[in-house]
């Protein structure tokens, strides 16, 4: 497996991924290339899209990590990071997210994030157990929503 940045031209690719995703969970979400370009690789609050392929170089997953912005829809403070992680059903639990991971804390500590939130539904049981097995804490419940979050250790200047 190679993690590396995400490229425009990695857009078909990761659109591929999420509507693997939405066949393998039956939850809606938008999965065309322009959507992954606007809201992923080139998001205007954007600190870094980072993409995990397989050994024949096919995007397998992806994380992005956002700065929040005002009146962002999540309710996370201007100051954190908003991470979303996207992997393909067929690599799951093949140490993927924990790669994906690696680059996204090393993006969050160089932007010198305070925390990194995860938006999370309730019944996701797989994102609720990844993000807890990397760090992250609850720190809101919602009816259909749990919030997580990872305190980001600063860099050693």
């Amino acid at each position: 497996m190679r993690v590396r940045e995400a490229a425009i031209d990695d857009a078909h690719a990761m659109s591929g991924v999420l509507r693997e995703i939405v066949a393998h969970t039956g939850r809606e979400r938008k999965a065309d290339p322009t959507f992954v370009i606007s809201n992923y690789i080139n998001h205007p609050r954007g600190v870094r899209c980072t993409v995990a392929t397989d050994e024949q170089q096919n995007v397998i997953g992806f994380q992005s990590l956002l700065r929040a912005w005002p009146k962002n829809p999540y309710g996370v403070p201007l100051e954190w990071g908003i991470i979303g992680t996207h992997i393909t059903p067929h690599a799951h639990r093949r140490g993927v997210g924990s790669a994906l991971f690696s680059a996204t804390r090393l993006a969050a500590e160089t932007a010198r994030l305070p925390k990194i939130d995860a938006y999370i539904g309730a019944d996701n049981e797989a994102a609720l157990r990844y993000y807890e097995a990397i760090g992250f804490q609850t720190y809101r419940e919602l009816d259909d929503v749990v919030q997580k979050a990872y305190t980001v250790q600063s860099p050693i200047l």
